[in-house]
């Protein structure tokens, strides 16, 4: 099953189903950077020439992982790239083209992610781009797929949609899957701030800490697997 979408203020998807935007209003790809690279202090952590494996809850449009892509193409990193995704509502192709305009510096990333997304997206994908880089899509309910998947994350994005409106995308249960699937000194970084996150993900194991989020957004969260 896909997404229903409608379109705000020109080209800025919004979920029909949860009733939020699927990135920042402010600027999405700015996002991305200040919560999801930063958070996870990256790219410093994926110079050595080894695998660097990347999850994530929510694929959404596609937007964290061209833009990771991106930073790890310009940080001349050796190794490989590995970026796992769990959507259970994946968009169409002409969506996720139409969505990502909006970032032009994301053209030839964009365009390489479209032209190779399969026409009725299930099961799981995987694409590679080039050598060194792989996008893994595990398409439904992200708390039986991450349960099976047999790898383990060096970072996590945890990207739902806001946990007011997808309780299950945050609930305690999901954040021990993620933590079970995090290696020793792994890292999450998420843009909510909410105080029952924060729980869940410390319930789960996590240490846990607070920094500024983006955009004027007082608190966001990280965490580390000690």
């Amino acid at each position: 099953m896909g997404q229903d979408i409608e379109w705000h203020e020109g080209d800025m998807p919004y979920s029909t189903q949860f009733g939020d935007h699927f990135y920042s209003k402010s600027d999405g790809r700015a996002e991305c950077i200040h919560v999801f690279l930063k958070g996870n202090n990256l790219p410093d952590r994926w110079m050595e020439p080894e695998t660097f494996t990347i999850a994530e809850l929510g694929f959404g449009t596609g937007l964290n992982f061209l833009e990771t892509w991106r930073h790890w193409q310009e940080s001349g990193a050796g190794g490989t790239l590995r970026f796992v995704s769990f959507e259970r509502f994946p968009l169409g192709a002409a969506d996720i083209d139409r969505a990502l305009r909006a970032w032009p510096i994301l053209t030839e990333q964009s365009a390489a992610l479209v032209s190779k997304w399969p026409e009725e997206p299930c099961g799981v994908i995987t694409i590679a781009f080039g050598q060194s880089v792989t996008l893994e899509i595990h398409i439904g309910d992200a708390q039986q797929y991450v349960a099976a998947w047999s790898g383990k994350a060096d970072a996590w994005f945890l990207d739902g949609f806001a946990p007011s409106r997808n309780e299950e995308m945050w609930s305690q249960h999901l954040m021990t899957q993620v933590f079970d699937h995090t290696k020793n000194q792994g890292t999450l970084a998420t843009y909510s701030a909410a105080g029952w996150v924060r729980r869940n993900l410390q319930a789960a194991g996590f240490f846990v800490q607070k920094r500024p989020g983006h955009a004027g957004k007082r608190d966001m969260t990280t965490g580390k697997r000690v």
